[in-house]
């Protein structure tokens, strides 16, 4: 490969690393409330607002539920109002973001509902709040299954992101369909799946090792 097609991979990987990195923290800020919400506000819960939480999971369902690449094209007015653009790395962003808050919504709900409810019982007995029960029992609690829920969504924010390049989103997707397809460079293809399993495997590594690090915590702690 030539030192420029080097130089494009480079750059396309470090695209989809930004790509990634803001749709997951954006994701995570919203999808994170929205899961303790969810996993907390059915009849008699902590936060009992049965009809609301009914909505949202019609709201989360049906966004989980749409394939990511109709959501990319159905939301084009949206990137555009909010990023000013349709194509390119920054409005990538806005579909990822989209698509990966239900999905992280979901997971953390999951997660937050696997802690005792004993722990929640005995903590309300003493006289905590809803809040404090949240914050001092349920997140540290499912910490270690928040993280492995989140390391999950990154992993397929890293996939998406390659999808999406398919509609001029930037980044490695791009990158392989502009050279690999439409130029007849298998070479270039192949090293965007290679680079593309490397950044799922160290994803992957990173978040397991933290998991298992926090689990250890808890159980000592």
């Amino acid at each position: 490969m030539s030192p420029e097609i080097i130089r494009l991979i480079g750059q396309a990987t470090l695209d989809t690393l930004s790509m990634v990195a803001v749709a997951a923290g954006i994701g995570t800020l919203i999808g994170l409330p929205l899961g303790v919400f969810l996993a907390t506000s059915k009849r008699g819960e902590l936060f009992a607002a049965p009809a609301l939480n009914a909505a949202l999971g019609v709201l989360v369902n049906a966004t989980r539920s749409t394939p990511f690449i109709i959501l990319v094209v159905a939301i084009i007015p949206f990137t555009r109002l909010v990023a000013g653009t349709s194509i390119g790395t920054t409005a990538a962003i806005v579909p990822l973001t989209v698509a990966c808050i239900p999905f992280i919504a979901r997971l953390i709900e999951g997660a937050v509902r696997e802690v005792d409810q004993g722990l929640v019982e005995a903590a309300r007995a003493m006289g905590a709040t809803p809040v404090q029960i949240v914050r001092k029992v349920l997140v540290p609690e499912a910490l270690p299954a928040i993280v492995l829920g989140l390391t999950l969504a990154i992993v397929s924010l890293i996939g998406f992101s390659a999808m999406v390049g398919a509609v001029g989103g930037g980044g490695l997707g791009d990158l392989g369909i502009r050279y690999g397809y439409q130029r007849f460079m298998p070479e270039v293809m192949a090293t965007v799946v290679a680079v593309l399993i490397v950044l799922v495997q160290l994803v992957q590594s990173i978040g397991d090792r933290l998991a298992r690090r926090l689990n250890k915590r808890l159980r000592h702690g």
